[in-house]
């Protein structure tokens, strides 16, 4: 399937998904347009999520003396600061009454004479959520912010503009840069979004390698 002359993609996405890769050296010299930027968080916000949630909040920052803090909680990875944004998804600590509540007024307010239904379906949503332990909420909070970073790479690499990926950091140490205990929530990724220094990374140059087809998928008929 990486062989894009025998690939079943559209062309146009199969040539973004071979362009793309995870920079491990941004060009601090350039920047990426907001016009890009906003198509990025578009892509972000139309992401699916369970049950319309949208369990957590993304950071979009610039600043650079923010940006030299998170660098020092994450290994020193110089695409923190060398990246034009830094993106970091914080997912929601817990699910509460009050949250999944918002979530009804929300989409009782954007469809109309849907209340009733939204309120039945979303007591028994909170009826399976709010039981279980904080933990296993954050961390359903969390792969809902992972499918979005997805759609937010893809729409980058369609653009031509370079992204990186990152778990490397310090979590807790995030959390206290960006003041993230007081808003309930808890950072969980990170994505610089930049372009790419090809001649001072290592791994610009280097071969795309994927699992083949008959080791990643299994077919249950």
């Amino acid at each position: 399937m990486l062989d894009s002359n025998s690939n079943s993609l559209p062309d146009d996405l199969c040539d973004a998904l071979q362009w793309r890769y995870a920079v491990k050296k941004m060009d601090p010299s350039k920047s990426v347009s907001e016009d890009k930027i906003a198509a990025l968080l578009d892509a972000i916000q139309y992401a699916p999520t369970s049950s319309g949630t949208q369990p957590f909040k993304v950071f979009v920052i610039t600043n650079d003396d923010l940006r030299t803090k998170i660098r020092a909680a994450s290994f020193d990875q110089s695409q923190v600061t060398d990246a034009s944004h830094l993106l970091v998804f914080a997912a929601w600590d817990n699910y509460t009454d009050a949250r999944i509540d918002s979530v009804v007024d929300h989409h009782a307010e954007e469809r109309p004479g849907t209340r009733e239904m939204l309120e039945g379906y979303y007591g028994n949503l909170k009826g399976m959520y709010l039981p279980r332990t904080a933990e296993t909420n954050f961390e359903h909070a969390a792969r809902q912010a992972y499918i979005a970073l997805g759609f937010g790479m893809l729409t980058a690499a369609q653009m031509r503009v370079d992204t990186t990926p990152m778990e490397g950091f310090d979590p807790s140490a995030v959390d206290d840069i960006l003041g993230l205990g007081d808003k309930n929530l808890r950072s969980v990724c990170m994505l610089a979004v930049g372009t790419r220094d090809a001649a001072n990374d290592w791994l610009a140059p280097m071969k795309k390698v994927r699992k083949t087809d008959d080791v990643l998928f299994e077919r249950i008929d």
